[in-house]
């Protein structure tokens, strides 16, 4: 079971059951991370799709009412849609693994609408999960709807009416997750003609995770019905990656930088934040165009932490293709992101590309023992020290090679493994790669 920053993860019935989900839930529930206030203390509440999710919720439903607090119960509602909603009460438990395969299942946490960031888990963590009710007053559960999607059309639909028209056509694959009967309700309310894939919750033919995934039927569906855009989803929506109008799928740093370029074009906005494993195409464009990045470290919460101290207007993670807008959303917002990219002139779709094509992305993974995880990157970062032009440690390790090439080596937060990932030009990204999987193998084997 993997616990950080992105929620506890774990395979239902293996390294995670209903026990650990009771142990966690309590947690949280009597963390101080959850602000008090005058009234009654709330929770909102949703599942995605997975066959388990139905009984953890129930179990998380029943421990925070014991606890005291009031449960506010979406049922199945996208991860976007929860966070949202979130900021109207004073914590969010969203049970799923998110891109994890299906037999995955989890708890991700919200306090004040964002996910919690690593000193509060730390005060999480330290606190002892109470055995009985710390009140005696036990908390009720009640069944609510969102206006979300509403709100998510209102604010991308204040450009004038007569630039946004009618002649859009999408198709987008929810993967049989959360996002199944809110995208088409999204893009019907956009005034877009749409077709879809996957679309009945709980029956997919693809993987959860979108990054990953060829994503062929999305494809076809594009190809043959000549769309504008294909739009995939993860299991609970926060994930975004995009086909573009030949059929191709984008890579996930290039579905940020569209989603970064609308908020150029259609916001006007200046101010951004990426996790330092985001491609330099997304750098180079926002000061081309007179804005300002910073970097922080990977992890939706550590980016949403960094644009908040700055002050930032949009971002994300590369890695993820996670795009969000802090001032409406303090998570990924895959919905947000496909509703103002439809929107985006051709022109600019066509500069993006053409600026993320002058990199190459390779990212992956290399299994490791997590008690392990550090003492690889303490002898990597040694390493890097005498190779390197520039080391970064805000997360893990960084090298910049040089103006078009780095890598970066660091501990996953959600899985037993060690990540890498590479960017550089065409000629020479895949042997960057290899020289780096071959360096953090060899550190492995010496720390075991």
């Amino acid at each position: 079971m993997k616990v950080s920053i992105s929620g506890i993860r774990g395979i239902y019935g293996h390294d995670l059951n209903l026990h650990e989900i009771s142990k966690f839930t309590r947690l949280f529930a009597s963390s101080p991370i959850i602000k008090s206030s005058d009234r009654q203390r709330r929770c909102v509440l949703a599942r995605d799709t997975r066959h388990s999710g139905r009984i953890i919720a129930q179990t998380v439903s029943a421990n925070l009412m014991e606890q005291g607090i009031d449960v506010y119960d979406l049922d199945v509602a996208p991860t976007p849609m929860v966070f949202r909603e979130a900021r109207k009460y004073e914590a969010g438990l969203i049970v799923t693994a998110s891109h994890n395969p299906l037999e995955w299942n989890g708890l991700k946490f919200i306090v004040e609408g964002r996910g919690i960031f690593e000193n509060e888990l730390t005060l999480m963590l330290r606190g002892a999960a109470p055995r009985t009710p710390s009140s005696d007053k036990f908390g009720k559960s009640f069944n609510v709807a969102s206006d979300y999607i509403n709100e998510v059309v209102d604010l991308v639909s204040s450009r004038k009416e007569e630039e946004l028209g009618n002649t859009v056509k999408v198709g987008f694959d929810p993967a049989g997750g959360a996002t199944c009967g809110y995208s088409d309700q999204l893009f019907k309310k956009l005034g877009h003609k749409f077709y879809s894939v996957n679309d009945i919750r709980g029956i997919s033919s693809r993987s959860p995770d979108p990054t990953v995934d060829d994503l062929n039927e999305l494809r076809m569906l594009v190809i043959a019905n000549k769309l504008d855009f294909g739009f995939a989803f993860d299991l609970d929506g926060d994930r975004l990656v995009v086909v573009n109008n030949r059929g191709e799928k984008l890579g996930p740093d290039a579905t940020l930088l569209i989603c970064v370029a609308s908020t150029i074009s259609l916001l006007r906005m200046k101010k951004f934040v990426t996790s330092i494993d985001t491609s330099l195409s997304v750098e180079k464009f926002i000061t081309q165009h007179g804005g300002k990045l910073d970097y922080s470290k990977v992890g939706e919460a550590n980016v949403v932490n960094k644009m908040l101290q700055v002050d930032a207007d949009a971002g994300g993670e590369g890695s993820s293709a996670g795009f969000i807008m802090p001032k409406f959303n303090k998570c990924r917002d895959g919905f947000l992101s496909s509703a103002i990219m439809s929107l985006l002139d051709r022109k600019i779709i066509d500069e993006c590309l053409t600026f993320a094509s002058q990199y190459v992305q390779i990212r992956s993974k290399v299994p490791a023992d997590s008690l392990l995880h550090n003492k690889v990157i303490e002898k990597l970062n040694d390493l890097f020290v005498r190779e390197s032009s520039q080391v970064l440690t805000i997360d893990g390790v960084k090298a910049i090679i040089d103006d078009d090439s780095w890598v970066l080596v660091r501990p996953s937060n959600t899985e037993h493994a060690i990540r890498i990932s590479v960017e550089s030009t065409k000629d020479k990204a895949q042997s960057l790669y290899k020289e780096i999987t071959e360096k953090v193998q060899v550190a492995y084997g010496q720390v075991k």
